[in-house]
């Protein structure tokens, strides 16, 4: 492998997961190549080229360069795999091997579906292909400009599949979003191939829509039980991370004329999870936030951000002399940027103040890029100690509050009665399991 090019080419490449996935699929080499326009028909032509993945803006770029084009890649009009063979360089798309694996994992369906594709890049040709593929009913196309556009959108209320293939909502601009789903009353699944943050604004809408119902479960009588962990759900999603860990093992099938078992598309994506996606702890405060993280930090190696410490670092002083000096409302700012800061990375175990979550930008800070636990303990084991609100009221009250800004916030609830090694063995599993769906 080592005498031949392996990499992503692209013209302006950020970061990308695609050489951590390749290596762990055996391509030690593997690595990213930035050109520029001019540079791309005499970099093609080195006879040293084993394989390349393709991205913006070269995937239509590349066609004319290719001694042949799988007839699937033609039929989308798009490359984004190349492999030199005996001389000759073969164009693939394995995109579209991506794309319906991610939404075949997430149960989402194109078959007689109003389908209303956003985008008319080279990831729009994929999700054409894949709903013709499927059989959709009616295929739509959104563009800038053009029959169906952004400004007329109303006139596709009965849209009931919508796929973002636009980078609209892709960090650093995650508070952007294309539509407002709220314009599509009978819409069933929405997918966004966007995979950094790992919840796009696009989809924490579209998760708010089914939390509002779950949410509405929740009376004066029952407040206290805790967040349901699986929901059913109305409203089907997922983000580009499934499309992106499939896509590369089929890209790597291709490179090296082998097939990978049925089940390593899953083991990538739980490599990447632990990177891709941060661990969030919400709850009360006293309830073993701090405690839990360092173990889950041990545990796992990932760094920990305990945000009251990080708060206290950066006011010069601890957070009850804070409260006393400046009020609650100069501290929810203080902690507001702190936890942005914290959000903008990914690969963490960060541990939050037991008001974090009042603030809705907060919540979507830490859903947008991370997996939120809400941790729970019987009241009367809380401490107050240097706790200022926990000892201005009853605790009964300030949790009755602040309950459905933790149910808001969290994926799960774990009650952490147990000795803390427990729970963030408990915490582990099931965010191994399921961060970045």
């Amino acid at each position: 492998m080592g005498e031949k090019i392996y990499g992503l080419l692209g013209r302006k490449l950020g970061h990308s997961w695609s050489p951590v996935i390749h290596k762990a699929l055996g391509c030690e080499d593997y690595r990213l190549i930035q050109l520029e326009p001019e540079e791309l028909p005499a970099f093609l032509e080195r006879e040293d080229i084993g394989g390349l993945n393709i991205t913006i803006p070269y995937k239509r770029d590349v066609m004319p360069l290719c001694s042949e084009i799988d007839p699937g890649a033609q039929a989308i009009g798009s490359v984004n795999t190349i492999v030199r063979r005996n001389g000759r360089l073969y164009g693939y798309n394995t995109d579209i091997d991506g794309f319906l694996y991610m939404l075949r994992r997430a149960q989402i369906t194109l078959t007689d579906k109003k389908v209303l594709i956003l985008g008319t890049g080279g990831a729009s040709l994929t999700a054409q292909a894949a709903a013709q593929m499927e059989k959709a009913r009616e295929i739509l196309v959104i563009s800038r400009s053009g029959p169906d556009n952004y400004e007329n959108l109303d006139r596709h209320q009965d849209a009931q599949v919508l796929i973002n293939t636009t980078p609209v909502g892709m960090w650093p601009n995650v508070e952007d979003s294309p539509v407002d789903l709220l314009l599509f009353p009978a819409l069933e699944a929405v997918a966004d191939v966007i995979y950094n943050p790992c919840r796009t604004s696009l989809l924490l809408q579209a998760e708010a829509l089914n939390r509002r119902r779950m949410l509405s479960e929740i009376s004066e009588e029952n407040w206290q039980l805790p967040l349901p962990s699986a929901p059913e759900r109305a409203l089907r999603w997922t983000g580009g991370l499934p499309m992106l860990a499939a896509q590369a093992v089929a890209a790597e099938e291709r490179f090296f004329d082998r097939r990978f078992p049925s089940g390593e598309t899953e083991r990538i994506l739980t490599l990447l999870r632990p990177a891709s996606c941060n661990l969030v702890l919400v709850g009360m405060p006293g309830c073993g936030k701090s405690t839990v993280g360092r173990v889950l930090s041990e545990k796992t190696g990932l760094p920990l951000v305990d945000l009251d410490e990080e708060i206290a670092r950066r006011a010069g002083c601890s957070i009850p002399d804070f409260f006393a000096r400046e009020g609650e409302a100069a501290f929810r700012d203080l902690e507001s940027r702190t936890l942005a800061e914290a959000m903008s990375k990914t690969g963490q175990i960060v541990s939050t103040g037991g008001g974090c979550v009042l603030r809705p930008e907060n919540r979507l800070a830490m859903r947008r890029s991370g997996r939120v636990y809400f941790l729970q303990r019987d009241l009367d084991a809380l401490p107050t100690d240097g706790r200022p609100l926990s000892q201005a009221g009853s605790l009964e009250e300030m949790y009755r509050v602040r309950l459905p800004s933790y149910n808001a916030a969290a994926d799960a609830s774990v009650f952490n009665n147990a000795p803390a090694e427990e729970t963030a063995q408990e915490i582990w599993r099931d965010f191994c399991e399921n961060s970045g769906d």
